[in-house]
């Protein structure tokens, strides 16, 4: 991980990570399935799994999955969440950089939202080591708009004003150059979705105290912000909702 503390920076903030992060479009699984021609017979290890939004959309598709999180508290979140349901559903203590996975045992390896936490050096060697021979790595993101819209405009200044360390970490995701000399040759393609998000107001809260530079109860700058964002809420809100719109961002290939 970049950071000692980042695999506990949600530990508090699980309940409305579940319930108002967003998912991934649809058309990520058909890009997956279809065009790159991935088996849904294909085991993955979701790294960085979280609560397993992620996880959901490969055990829906037919995937047998394990999920590997160092966060104890989103890892519980996850298993209360997807085990009843999704017999192929396994969840593991382990790091990116050291899953604790056996050599040779994974077809695919997933990484979402986590990855900008990642060490990229030191995850492309593990991965490597637990890929099985012409095993994928699959890398993507919901990237936030951010200025899509007025309200978008509005809501990453209200970031900028109020956030803990909003600059030093967030929408840190690598860039389009960056992944394609990360994969090399081995980059078998890419892909840009539209994603959205159509929020109230107590669902637009959630979603920005899921984030883990959104000041929390107790802190001096909760109180001002709750209240920036009621504002800003009222004053681009449509029936009661506004669009929370992102660029979902997908890079496939080996680690050869």
């Amino acid at each position: 991980m970049t950071s000692p503390d980042s695999t506990e920076r949600f530990s508090s903030r699980v309940a409305d990570y579940v319930r108002y992060r967003p998912d991934y479009p649809v058309a990520l699984m058909d890009w997956l399935h279809g065009p790159m021609a991935v088996a849904t017979s294909a085991l993955v290890a979701d790294i960085g799994a979280g609560t397993g939004i992620s996880s959901r959309q490969f055990l829906a598709a037919g995937h047998a999955l394990v999920a590997v999180e160092p966060n104890a508290a989103m890892r519980a979140a996850a298993e209360h969440w997807l085990a009843p349901q999704h017999p192929q559903f396994s969840a593991v203590d382990g790091r990116a950089e050291a899953t604790g996975l056996a050599d040779a045992s994974i077809d695919l390896v997933s990484a979402a939202q986590a990855f900008h936490w990642f060490d990229t050096v030191a995850v492309r060697a593990e991965w490597q080591r637990i890929l099985r021979p012409g095993g994928l790595a699959l890398i993507y993101w919901n990237s936030r708009l951010l200025d899509a819209s007025p309200f978008l405009v509005g809501y990453e200044q209200l970031l900028l004003d109020y956030g803990t360390d909003y600059t030093a970490v967030a929408e840190r995701y690598q860039d389009d150059a960056t992944m394609q000399a990360w994969f090399g040759t081995g980059l078998r393609g890419m892909v840009q979705l539209p994603n959205v998000q159509h929020l109230d107001l107590d669902a637009l809260s959630g979603r920005l105290l899921s984030s883990s530079y959104a000041p929390q109860p107790g802190h001096p700058r909760h109180a001002p912000m709750l209240a920036a964002l009621q504002d800003l809420f009222a004053a681009h809100a449509v029936d009661g909702q506004v669009a929370f719109e992102y660029r979902t961002r997908a890079f496939l290939g080996t680690l050869d």
